[in-house]
């Protein structure tokens, strides 16, 4: 109350200061115009009794002008009349002022300058307004003066009116604006604020609410949104401290944000994280007129950005979006995430003619056909090398910039856009730590040898102290290109190369997601599928969900053909059955894609045609991006995901399927071309050219026996939640830390335990 007391009161004296200032300039504008009404009369008057009286001046008739006097005199609204001759003597005037010099002053005045003069003046204690015109005769020759005094007591009596007036609506104010201030202050200051310490009571209780219950007002609207993520930050801390303490008390250890933190912070001896990629993890790009920011498609980014909200750091990326460089400070870094900053992102600037030979010419006409065996021939131009070279270089001058007066930074290049960059940065600081982590299949050393450059990537490659795969087989494929390729010692036993005296650790490292009992953070509500598939105009009841980007290697030409194969063979799922396709429009520069993006569209309009029903559709082509929160739902909901790549280095959309599914229902199909395969031995594995045997293990998940599909869920949950991102994160930071500087030994790192 004391907070609206003085509210009110402020409000108050600012009413009193507008409506002062207002009501002194409403009294100078009556003032000024009752003045200008008097003044007109005066000159009226003035002029009549001119005319009047000229003859009676001329013939000096004191006795008539007298008469004169008197008659006028006593007419209502005059206060006093003097006529005075040539030479300012008083000939006639009302009692009490032909005596006063005042009027004679006003009179010799008037004459003199042959003007009217008007003016207040004090007469007998009393403000009178008196008007002095000089008085001629008929030939224009001045014959004395006329002073007419006006009482000015109503001027004054309208200005008391007005502040009194004024005065009452002041008060009326007040009143007012004490209530509307209560009401405002009641409804949206103090109930927002106990509405707010209500939820966050109760959520520190553990009584988990929805945050929608938080208050929306624009006056609280930030701090909600702050109070949302600190509240987000303390469930997830709470979550992760009980179920550490419950593993701990079973000799198990999970691997959570803050344990990998302490990680970190212990390994790296307190240096900041910098993580290198092509794709950047937040992009800025304009919408209309606003600006929107999206969270690309892709494993990498989905990897990494718990990793570095976990340990901070920066990370270096290409900037991409069209409102990327609006958000930059001078040295093109920006905190993210936008909502809950936790680590800094630097962005390099590519140009145009860069992007298409660095990224779409080498890394995904070349690198990414080569590398998967998808059946997409491989094109290697000398321009678009020379692209990917000065690319790196970019990259890397961009590194050394930011671990500039670093004691032994620690440096993580992600993918196959960065080979040659370990060497560029291990030659300016040899200090550096140094890891590349390849996130697509290594091929086999025949296929790898189309690449005219091998030799120079391998040795780019070499640069670094440690290159992880994901599967111990492309570890395999990987040492066998490089004894084929390079001269050097590898030691088989050890997994590691040594050339040049130095050494390169050759580790598997299974990459993961980010696994979370409640994926929205407040709620494990399950998703509607009812209400999601009305929303696709396709009246099912069944659900099937695949997620990725619109790529060749992606198996979903394959996929589409499996489930017109399933409704060949069992016409009763016909019109029960319905494949969602959420596919993120990808590299569509390169023609290749394009071609693809089209055949997918094509294809899944063939069977949906085929297979033409009313309110049903065999497949939904979803062709947009679609954020986390946006697929989680369709994750949720679905009854089988089908993961059926034709090649793919680890594929992260089976486990984020299997991270969203805390009521342990659902299937999972996947492809035993991806590296996921070799962990999430529970999936129905299937070979995705085999388009029987897909269908079939469409069909054997919809019928599964219920306690055989929960446990088969439970035991990939798991498996997932063991080898989350953390703990891959701990385990590759781990064994960088412990690669000694000494390859002249010509021995290899001791082996580290799994942490």
């Amino acid at each position: 109350m004391r907070m609206t007391a003085r509210l009110i009161v402020a409000l108050a004296l600012a009413a009193g200061f507008v409506v002062a200032g207002s009501t002194y300039l409403q009294m100078r504008a009556d003032r000024s115009r009752l003045l200008d009404d008097l003044r007109r009369r005066c000159a009226i008057l003035a002029e009549s009794i001119d005319t009047a009286i000229d003859p009676a001046l001329s013939q000096r008739d004191r006795g008539r002008i007298e008469q004169f006097v008197e008659r006028f005199g006593s007419s209502g609204g005059l206060d006093g009349l003097a006529i005075a001759n040539n030479r300012g003597e008083a000939l006639a005037a009302t009692p009490g002022i032909g005596e006063k010099p005042i009027v004679s002053e006003l009179g010799r005045e008037a004459m003199l300058g042959d003007k009217p003069v008007a003016r207040m003046i004090d007469l007998q204690g009393r403000q009178r307004y008196a008007y002095a015109v000089a008085l001629h005769s008929d030939d224009g020759v001045v014959t004395g003066s006329l002073v007419v005094l006006q009482d000015t007591g109503y001027i004054q009596q309208r200005m008391r009116d007005v502040w009194r007036h004024n005065f009452f609506r002041l008060l009326i104010q007040v009143f007012l604006i004490s209530l509307v201030t209560l009401w405002i202050v009641r409804w949206n200051v103090l109930a927002p604020m106990a509405q707010m310490a209500e939820w966050m009571k109760r959520l520190r209780a553990g009584e988990l609410m929805e945050p929608s219950t938080l208050p929306r007002a624009e006056l609280f609207g930030p701090m909600a949104k702050e109070v949302k993520t600190f509240a987000r930050h303390l469930t997830v801390a709470k979550s992760a401290a009980e179920e550490e303490a419950r593993l701990r008390q079973i000799s198990e250890s999970l691997w959570t944000p803050e344990r990998l933190k302490d990680h970190v912070k212990t390994k790296l001896g307190g240096q900041p994280l910098v993580v290198v990629s092509n794709r950047e993890p937040y992009m800025h790009r304009f919408k209309g007129r606003e600006v929107e920011v999206i969270m690309p498609a892709g494993g990498v980014v989905t990897a990494m950005d718990p990793l570095m909200k976990a340990c901070g750091g920066t990370w270096i990326a290409h900037g991409a979006g069209d409102a990327d460089w609006e958000f930059v400070d001078q040295k093109n870094r920006v905190k993210v995430p936008p909502d809950d900053p936790q680590y800094t992102l630097r962005r390099v600037a590519l140009t145009g003619e860069e992007e298409d030979g660095y990224y779409y010419g080498f890394s995904n006409e070349g690198l990414w056909p080569l590398c998967h065996v998808a059946h997409v021939r491989p094109d290697f131009r000398p321009d678009d090398w020379a692209f990917y070279q000065a690319a790196n270089r970019k990259f890397a001058d961009a590194v050394l910039d930011e671990i500039e007066g670093l004691e032994s930074p620690c440096v993580l290049a992600q993918d196959y856009h960065f080979a040659l960059l370990p060497r560029m940065i291990k030659e300016k600081r040899p200090d550096a730590r140094v890891a590349l982590f390849w996130h697509i299949p290594w091929p086999n050393p025949e296929s790898f040898g189309i690449c005219p450059w091998q030799t120079e990537l391998l040795y780019g490659m070499l640069g670094a102290d440690l290159v992880g795969f994901h599967t111990q087989y492309y570890c395999n494929n990987f040492l066998e290109t490089v004894d084929r390729t390079l001269e050097c010692r590898i030691d088989r036993e050890r997994f590691s190369v040594i050339k040049e005296e130095h050494l390169t650790a050759v580790k598997p490292f299974p990459v993961s997601v980010h696994f979370a009992a409640s994926p929205q953070g407040f709620s494990a509500a399950p998703a509607d599928k009812p209400a999601l598939l009305k929303e696709l105009h396709s009246n099912a009841g069944i659900l099937g969900i695949g997620v990725d980007r619109v790529d060749y290697t992606k198996g979903i030409l394959e996929r589409f053909r499996a489930v017109e194969r399933l409704l060949d063979k069992y016409p009763a799922y016909r019109g029960r059955f319905t494949l969602v396709q959420i596919g993120a429009p990808s590299r569509t520069h390169i023609k290749r894609y394009n071609d693809f993006l089209a055949e997918t569209e094509a294809e899944a309009d063939r069977i949906n045609w085929r297979f033409k029903a009313s309110s049903w559709r065999p497949i939904v082509l979803l062709n947009r991006h679609h954020n986390h929160r946006e697929i989680l739902p369709y994750y949720k909901a679905a009854d089988v995901c089908l993961v059926t790549s034709l090649s793919d280095g680890m594929n992260l959309v089976c486990k984020e399927f299997i991270s969203a599914r805390d009521d342990e229902e659902g299937a999972l199909v996947l492809s035993r071309f991806a590296g996921a395969s070799r962990e999430l031995t529970d999936a129905l594995i299937v070979n995705p050219y085999d388009i029987d045997q897909v269908a079939e293990a469409i069909r054997y998940a919809i019928e599964m026996p219920e306690e055989e599909r929960r446990a088969r869920m439970k035991r990939l949950r798991e498996t997932v939640k063991e080898n989350n991102i953390y703990r891959w994160a701990g385990n590759l930071i781990t064994e960088l830390t412990q690669i000694r500087f000494d390859a002249k030994t010509a021995s290899a790192p001791p082996e580290s335990p799994e942490v």
